[in-house]
């Protein structure tokens, strides 16, 4: 199957690690909206990607803010 371009999103965000029991991870893993989500920590802008067919830029960015980081959307 096939990512719709449209539906990736990509983030510029100030996570720069993310422990495998945190409540963030857990969220992103689990909500029913999103696909795929991954963080590049090797990225200056700690580039956070979701893939989603229904979540909006906006709903993603208080998301990541709810949990105390920064969250800009890239174009």
């Amino acid at each position: 199957m096939e990512t719709d371009l449209n539906s990736i999103y990509v983030f510029k965000t100030n996570i720069t690690n993310i422990d495998p029991a945190c409540e963030m991870r857990k969220t992103l893993d689990e909500h029913q909206d999103i696909e795929q989500w991954s963080i590049d920590h090797e990225d200056v802008d700690c580039v956070l990607r979701v893939v989603s067919n229904v979540l909006k830029p906006e709903t993603i960015i208080g998301m990541i803010n709810e949990f105390g980081h920064e969250c800009q959307e890239l174009n």
